[in-house]
């Protein structure tokens, strides 16, 4: 089984402004930003850096540049961006006007008003935030951010100048797998402004410590795409991918449900003798199998839910926790009887 930090890495390098406490208010903004975003294009020599540091298009216009879209503008031009940091204003902008490239294909500038969001030429393809955020809302509604993490405001929910993050489980989906209990998740990331591909991760997981490391993942299954051509191709097959692991889930959830009622109302024995021999034959101490028959007679009989509830119980109190952990395992065993 696997050990997940996607999500553990997004916390630590998040600032609390890219943080959202719902899905809602994370597609809120990201819808917001689709609205007043647009694309301005424009050939590279008609662009002019001020002696300002503000970006003058063709029409006279002036853009403010971010910290992502300037290191693009430096990347355009083949300089470094900390020679530029070091200039002038007015030393940069002789630099810029010497070294940007001259062209006929028009570069992509993606502007929100007055802000220029990032600069791309004409092979990138934007995919908008909230076009993924749509496939999640419609193949995984049910789905929900975890825990809050350690720093009591994050929830795995992130969109920032530069890209999105979303960590997404469903807490009502557990189900047994070889014996042991998971619950399905996933990961979801995109970037408008190129700075990261489009894309997923889905999981099945046992443990999500505040830190939002996820542990003992099973079934992990990646993809992504970069924003060529047919990113949007990729959403299809996100989608595919999300409804998979939902169609998994409920046929588990289903049959681990059909357990579970089994185990409630089938016994594990009619007598006293019938269930030691069952509890001593799944290697159960027999220290412990008379105080579970105990508490399993005060809860209506020796039914097999009732024994696996009090042998946990039971557990609980073993000193060491290899001993404990390898009694767990046998305990849950005993649901295989009802399988």
């Amino acid at each position: 089984m696997a050990t997940l930090t996607k999500a553990h890495n997004e916390l630590f390098r998040r600032s609390p402004d890219e943080s959202y406490d719902s899905f809602d208010k994370l597609y809120e903004h990201c819808s917001k930003q689709r609205l007043q975003s647009e694309d301005l294009w424009e050939r590279p020599q008609d662009l002019t850096l001020t002696h300002d540091m503000t970006l003058c298009t063709g029409d006279g216009n002036e853009l403010h540049l971010n910290d992502w879209s300037f290191s693009q503008m430096c990347r355009m031009a083949g300089v470094s961006k900390e020679t530029v940091n070091r200039l002038s204003h007015r030393t940069a902008s002789k630099v810029f006007d010497e070294t940007l490239p001259h062209a006929e294909k028009p570069l992509q500038v993606l502007t929100t008003g007055s802000n220029v969001r990032s600069v791309h030429g004409v092979a990138y393809t934007r995919l908008w935030n909230a076009d993924l955020l749509d496939v999640v809302n419609e193949f995984a509604s049910d789905f929900t951010p975890p825990q809050t993490a350690m720093d009591g405001t994050s929830t795995g929910l992130y969109c920032g100048e530069q890209d999105l993050f979303a960590f997404m489980i469903d807490p009502t989906g557990w189900a047994e797998i070889d014996g042991q209990a998971f619950a399905p998740g996933f990961f979801v990331w995109n970037s408008e402004v190129g700075k990261r591909s489009l894309g997923i991760q889905t999981f099945w997981f046992q443990k999500i410590c505040q830190n939002h490391i996820v542990w003992d993942a099973t079934e992990v299954v990646d993809f992504s795409r970069k924003h060529t051509a047919n990113v949007r191709e990729g959403l299809g097959e996100i989608r595919s991918i999300l409804e998979r692991l939902v169609a998994r889930r409920d046929e588990r959830r289903d049959s681990f449900a059909a357990v579970m009622k089994k185990a409630m109302s089938e016994k594990l024995g009619n007598d006293e003798e019938e269930v030691t021999k069952v509890l001593s034959a799944e290697k159960i101490p027999r220290g412990l199998i008379k105080d579970a028959m105990e508490i399993a007679r005060q809860q209506g009989g020796f039914t097999i839910f009732a024994l696996v509830d009090a042998l946990t119980k039971l557990s609980q109190k073993v000193n060491y926790v290899g001993d404990r952990t390898e009694l767990d395992a046998r305990v849950g065993q005993l649901l295989a009887l009802a399988a």
